[in-house]
């Protein structure tokens, strides 16, 4: 009995490493498509389609340093540019998405092509609702050569601190 266990292992196995890294291939594709999805609904100025994207309690942290908004915040600032048919334009150029072993949790990062900021990186993590990868945190960053830091941490430092103080 042992015998036949161990060589239906040595056949199925393969096999379910093969299934299990499918699920992970496909479960990446899906959170690159939500990505792109995210990007494309911004560029379109299409408000609606770039909500629908990210998670009930979902948290959006912008460039600068006051800019952590839940769902509601992010709306409002955003509404006027959306309004006004220019949102943003991000394009990805990079990204590397890796899924829990659950499959119900992503994170990713992304090197952005943007039109108004110059070279960013987008990071995050992304829950599995349902069937749907919705956005739980999306963080934007600007992306500084490490040569030009002492220039951009003078120009950060020089009116006080940056940072809203802590709740």
């Amino acid at each position: 009995m042992r015998l036949f266990a161990g060589i239906a292992l040595a056949i199925v196995g393969p096999s379910l490493a093969t299934a299990q890294s499918a699920e992970g291939m496909f479960a990446q594709g899906a959170v690159a498509a939500v990505l792109d999805g995210f990007h494309a609904a911004a560029a379109a100025a299409d408000e609606e389609k770039y909500f629908s994207y990210l998670a009930p309690d979902a948290v959006f942290l912008g460039t600068d340093a006051t800019e952590r908004w839940d769902v509601a915040a992010f709306r409002a600032y955003a509404h006027p540019h959306f309004e006004k048919k220019k949102a943003w334009s991000f394009q990805s150029i990079r990204r590397a998405v890796t899924v829990a072993a659950s499959g119900a949790v992503a994170w990713f990062d992304e090197d952005l092509q943007t039109e108004k900021l110059g070279p960013c990186r987008g990071s995050g993590v992304l829950i599995l609702d349902g069937r749907t990868w919705k956005i739980a945190q999306y963080n934007l960053s600007v992306a500084v050569p490490n040569e030009k830091f002492d220039a951009v941490k003078k120009a950060l430092t020089e009116d006080g601190p940056t940072t809203r103080p802590a709740k």
